[in-house]
């Protein structure tokens, strides 16, 4: 129990500071593009916060596997240049034990991993699209106020004043083949409700003429809804839904593949941790961290080059043989040894 405690204490030193300097540095770069963002739409400091709440689970995605894999190896590596893993060895705990005592919270965090990646990241990213189209609509209706020529979808709009999100005096016309239509409003309010642009008009009258009757409507209020552009976003109902329709259209498979194996890749490569982690320090030099950069890039290439190519068959197929060859790897070297 004491040397289970002693080597998560160890795991907890190393890893805290290298995951957090990745989420630090990922972090910078989401926040970055985040801000280019206001070159096209207008944000403030809690919109920009929202923004950033949104992609928190897509770092902590990108940034966990590889820091926790990595802390495996340098914590082993570290006892070991330390003699300490020469002493647990001798007594009695082969490398295989120490895997033993890793696997269960290495499972955990795949377990983590998976509702992060497959559960959490789709949601966020509508919620996002949707948030930047809400935002989008609105930088498009910017209307002016004593400016002719300026529309709102098909109607062409004049107002007299303008305070915030309320126009005062405001006059609408759209003509087309059939008739022609002339609406005047004192008062109008923009309403944006998650995306869905809608403008009330208070207090007026609309006008409809054509070649044979002209027609008068008075109206306490009135809607014109969403007319400058239609949501192609869609609904996101739940996460089972999400991914069920997406593999039915076929949609994004890869996707779901990269997220799936990319939460199995610290349990996936609990033999190279032991493998890369032991080594005797009077003979072998500590590549251990060089070792690793390459295994995640080689792993990574991997799940990207073959799991775009078969889809759902990488679920099965590349965990087989990145387990198949890691245990070889390890069986030849470091179970000779230990």
């Amino acid at each position: 129990m004491k040397l289970k405690q002693y080597l998560f204490s160890q795991l907890a030193i190393t890893f805290f500071p290298i995951f957090l300097g990745l989420f630090f540095i990922t972090s910078v770069v989401f926040l970055v593009k985040i801000a280019s963002l206001t070159s096209v739409i207008t944000l403030d400091f809690l919109e920009l916060f929202t923004l950033f709440s949104y992609v928190i689970p897509q770092i902590v995605f990108y940034t966990m596997p590889i820091s926790f894999f990595l802390s495996l190896v340098i914590t082993l590596a570290k006892l070991a240049g330390e003699y300490e893993l020469t002493v647990i060895t001798s007594f009695g705990l082969n490398p295989i034990n120490i895997l033993k005592i890793f696997a269960p919270i290495t499972l955990l965090l795949t377990a983590m991993l998976l509702v992060i990646s497959v559960g959490l990241i789709p949601k966020t990213k509508f919620l996002t699209k949707q948030f930047l189209e809400k935002k989008k609509k609105e930088a498009n209706f910017n209307i002016k106020a004593s400016e002719f020529g300026q529309k709102f979808g098909d109607w062409l709009i004049y107002i007299n004043a303008k305070d915030e999100k309320v126009y005062d005096d405001v006059k609408l016309f759209k003509t087309d083949k059939k008739n022609d239509q002339f609406i005047i409003s004192q008062t109008a309010v923009l309403d944006n409700d998650k995306g869905s642009l809608s403008f009330k008009l208070n207090d007026g009258k609309a006008f409809i003429i054509d070649s044979k009757e002209f027609n008068q409507i008075d109206f306490k209020s009135m809607y014109i809804n969403d007319s400058i552009a239609d949501s192609k976003l869609g609904i996101f109902t739940d996460t089972y839904s999400y991914w069920k329709d997406n593999i039915k259209r076929n949609d994004n498979i890869d996707d779901l593949t990269f997220f799936i194996l990319t939460s199995f890749f610290p349990f996936l490569s609990l033999f190279l941790v032991i493998t890369f982690g032991y080594f005797n320090p009077r003979y072998e030099k500590n590549r251990a961290v060089f070792y690793s950069l390459i295994s995640v890039v080689l792993y990574y290439v991997l799940i990207k080059s073959i799991g775009d190519k078969i889809l759902l068959h990488a679920i099965y197929i590349i965990p087989v043989v990145w387990i198949s060859g890691t245990y070889l790897l390890y069986s030849q070297t470091i179970k000779k040894e230990y």
